[in-house]
C-alpha cells in the first residue's frame, strides 16, 4: 500500500493534487487534502511535484 503523506496544517485546500491524481485518491476533507483510498495509490508523485504549498512530503510505501 502507498500513499502521500500530507501536511494538513500547510495544505491551502487548493485542489491541484485532486486534479493530478490519476487513481483519483484524495479529497479535500475539513479544509485540506486527504487519502481517502490509500488501496489505490500508485505511487507515482503526481501530487507532491504538483502541490504549490509543498505540504505533500512523501510517498509512503507500506
Amino acid at each position: 500500500m502507498a500513499h502521500p503523506v500530507i501536511e494538513a496544517d500547510d495544505c491551502s485546500a487548493c485542489g491541484i493534487c485532486i486534479d493530478v491524481c490519476p487513481e483519483g485518491v484524495l479529497d479535500i476533507i475539513d479544509d485540506a487534502a486527504e487519502v481517502i483510498d490509500e488501496d489505490s495509490c500508485i505511487a507515482c508523485g503526481d501530487c507532491m511535484e504538483d502541490c504549490p504549498m509543498g505540504c505533500i512530503v512523501e510517498i509512503v510505501e507500506d
